[in-house]
């Protein structure tokens, strides 16, 4: 059970790299236009900040292409980085040909069937949209409990993306997901509650003396 960052900005990754509990990064094209670098140098950088994976999403307009692309951003630091591609069925083929030496990770599942189909090809992840798939109408822990259903028996890991509050990521992991991926600042406030706080205020008001106060 790990948790991801979702960004791809450095200064998210080292702040994540020093909470210690942060498996990796998880980026995509969108994350990555809002940092404003280019891709491949910002995929570099990403990889020698995080201890753990770095999932990259590739992007082309050919099979060859998006073929091309893969073994340039793998190269980088084959020991890091995790090929991202989106689920269709032109991509399912590509993942035939690069899961043997690459690791997949099958992103933008929406259904099981999916899922499915994902693992046959030889992926190494699944990334469902949990918030996205309940605001199309589909009820997004459902699915992720549909897809563990699916996947049982198999070596395919679930990582929950698209989590826009903690009781989703709460309910993704209830429902099945091997791990999460989330921005920065809703990890955070997985940290904390109300009443862990409040906790603290009381056993500081009954906070015993140090050894020098007794006494005084």
């Amino acid at each position: 059970m790990s948790l991801f960052l979702d960004s791809a900005s450095p200064e998210d990754a080292r702040r994540a790299q020093e909470l210690g509990f942060i498996a990796g990064v998880t980026t995509n094209p969108t994350l990555i236009s809002k940092v404003g670098r280019p891709a491949l140098e910002l995929l570099e950088e990403l990889a020698e900040i995080v201890d753990g994976h770095v999932f990259y999403q590739i992007t082309g307009d050919s099979p060859d292409e998006l073929a091309d692309r893969a073994w340039e951003a793998y190269d980088i630091r084959p020991d890091r980085v995790v090929i991202k591609i989106p689920t269709t069925l032109e991509n399912l083929q590509l993942v035939t040909q690069l899961a043997p030496e690459i690791e997949c990770a099958m992103t933008a599942v929406f259904s099981p069937a999916q899922a499915y189909l994902a693992a046959l090809a030889g992926a190494r992840f699944v990334i469902p949209y949990v918030n996205r798939s309940t605001r199309s109408g589909v009820d997004g822990i459902e699915l992720v409990r549909q897809i563990r259903r699916v996947l049982e028996g198999t070596d395919v890991e679930i990582i929950a993306g698209s989590i826009k509050s903690v009781d989703e990521a709460m309910g993704a992991l209830a429902a099945g997901a091997h791990h999460l991926t989330m921005p920065l600042e809703l990890i955070e406030a997985m940290a904390e509650h109300p009443l862990s706080r409040e906790a603290i205020r009381e056993f500081g008001r009954h906070q015993a003396p140090e050894a020098g106060d007794a006494g005084e």
